[in-house]
Protein backbone atom coordinates (compact mmCIF):
# COMPACT_ATOMS: atom_id res chain seq x y z
CA UNK A 1 0.00 0.00 0.00
CA UNK A 2 1.21 3.20 -0.73
CA UNK A 3 1.95 5.68 1.84
CA UNK A 4 0.58 9.55 1.31
CA UNK A 5 2.95 12.23 0.78
CA UNK A 6 3.90 14.57 3.18
CA UNK A 7 1.98 18.00 2.92
CA UNK A 8 4.08 20.42 1.54
CA UNK A 9 6.17 22.50 4.24
CA UNK A 10 4.66 26.52 5.13
CA UNK A 11 7.32 28.64 3.85
CA UNK A 12 6.06 31.39 5.92
CA UNK A 13 6.18 29.05 9.10
CA UNK A 14 9.15 30.25 10.56
CA UNK A 15 7.93 33.09 11.36
CA UNK A 16 5.96 31.25 14.20
CA UNK A 17 9.13 31.18 16.12
CA UNK A 18 9.66 34.75 16.84
CA UNK A 19 8.36 36.06 20.21
CA UNK A 20 6.49 39.22 20.59
CA UNK A 21 7.87 42.30 21.88
CA UNK A 22 5.59 43.66 24.69
CA UNK A 23 5.67 47.27 26.14
CA UNK A 24 4.87 49.63 28.74
CA UNK A 25 1.33 51.02 29.04
CA UNK A 26 0.64 53.98 26.49
CA UNK A 27 4.75 53.54 25.65
CA UNK A 28 6.24 52.84 22.47
CA UNK A 29 9.23 52.84 23.42
CA UNK A 30 11.52 49.35 23.53
CA UNK A 31 12.48 48.15 26.41
CA UNK A 32 15.77 46.79 27.27
CA UNK A 33 14.52 43.70 28.30
CA UNK A 34 13.03 43.11 25.05
CA UNK A 35 16.63 43.79 23.09
CA UNK A 36 17.25 39.92 22.52
CA UNK A 37 14.50 39.49 20.93
CA UNK A 38 14.84 41.98 18.72
CA UNK A 39 18.48 40.92 18.11
CA UNK A 40 17.30 36.97 17.16
CA UNK A 41 15.36 39.05 14.98
CA UNK A 42 17.79 40.74 12.67
CA UNK A 43 20.35 38.00 12.84
CA UNK A 44 17.59 36.16 11.08
CA UNK A 45 16.23 38.41 9.08
CA UNK A 46 20.46 39.58 7.74
CA UNK A 47 21.16 36.60 7.56
CA UNK A 48 18.53 35.62 4.83
CA UNK A 49 17.87 38.61 2.61
CA UNK A 50 14.57 36.69 0.59
CA UNK A 51 12.63 36.86 4.41
CA UNK A 52 10.52 39.23 4.90
CA UNK A 53 8.22 40.38 7.87
CA UNK A 54 5.04 42.70 9.18
CA UNK A 55 5.28 44.26 12.27
CA UNK A 56 1.82 44.26 13.90
CA UNK A 57 1.47 46.94 16.87
CA UNK A 58 -1.59 46.28 19.19
CA UNK A 59 -2.86 47.57 22.20
CA UNK A 60 -4.88 46.56 25.33
CA UNK A 61 -8.78 47.59 25.24
CA UNK A 62 -8.43 50.97 26.88
CA UNK A 63 -8.57 54.11 25.34
CA UNK A 64 -10.41 55.09 22.03
CA UNK A 65 -9.70 52.97 18.96
CA UNK A 66 -8.36 55.96 16.93
CA UNK A 67 -5.97 56.53 20.00
CA UNK A 68 -4.73 53.04 19.93
CA UNK A 69 -4.27 52.51 16.06
CA UNK A 70 -2.01 55.50 16.54
CA UNK A 71 0.13 53.85 19.45
CA UNK A 72 -0.10 50.88 17.70
CA UNK A 73 1.68 52.55 14.35
CA UNK A 74 4.09 53.80 16.92
CA UNK A 75 4.80 50.22 18.67
CA UNK A 76 5.44 48.83 15.17
CA UNK A 77 7.33 51.80 13.96
CA UNK A 78 9.68 51.69 16.65
CA UNK A 79 10.48 48.01 16.47
CA UNK A 80 11.06 48.17 12.50
CA UNK A 81 13.45 51.35 13.76
CA UNK A 82 15.30 49.00 15.66
CA UNK A 83 15.94 46.17 13.34
CA UNK A 84 17.26 48.70 10.88
CA UNK A 85 19.39 50.12 13.15
CA UNK A 86 20.81 46.39 14.06
CA UNK A 87 21.58 46.05 10.21
CA UNK A 88 17.96 45.03 8.77
CA UNK A 89 17.42 46.67 5.16
CA UNK A 90 13.88 48.69 5.61
CA UNK A 91 12.90 46.42 2.16
CA UNK A 92 12.43 43.41 4.53
CA UNK A 93 9.95 45.18 7.14
CA UNK A 94 6.63 46.16 6.68
CA UNK A 95 4.48 47.80 9.50
CA UNK A 96 1.00 47.41 10.52
CA UNK A 97 -1.35 48.39 13.31
CA UNK A 98 -3.81 47.05 14.81
CA UNK A 99 -4.86 49.27 17.24
CA UNK A 100 -7.38 47.03 20.04
CA UNK A 101 -9.17 44.92 17.57
CA UNK A 102 -7.22 41.80 17.37
CA UNK A 103 -6.60 40.87 20.84
CA UNK A 104 -4.32 38.01 22.52
CA UNK A 105 -6.27 38.05 25.72
CA UNK A 106 -10.01 39.17 26.27
CA UNK A 107 -10.21 39.08 29.96
CA UNK A 108 -10.19 42.77 32.02
CA UNK A 109 -6.80 41.83 34.11
CA UNK A 110 -3.33 43.63 33.92
CA UNK A 111 -1.82 40.78 33.40
CA UNK A 112 -4.20 40.32 30.13
CA UNK A 113 -3.74 44.35 29.57
CA UNK A 114 -0.17 43.41 29.20
CA UNK A 115 0.14 40.44 26.51
CA UNK A 116 -1.89 42.85 24.22
CA UNK A 117 0.74 45.69 24.66
CA UNK A 118 2.66 44.32 21.74
CA UNK A 119 4.32 44.28 18.56
CA UNK A 120 3.92 40.41 16.73
CA UNK A 121 5.52 39.21 13.94
CA UNK A 122 4.27 37.44 10.59
CA UNK A 123 6.31 36.32 7.57
CA UNK A 124 5.45 38.14 4.02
Amino acid sequence: MAQAAAPPEDPLAWAAELADVYFGYDKAAIRKSEHGKLDAVAKLLTADGKRKIVVEGHCDERGTAQYNMALGERRATSVRDYLVKAGVPSSQVDVVSYGKERPQCTEASAECFQYNRRAHFTAQ
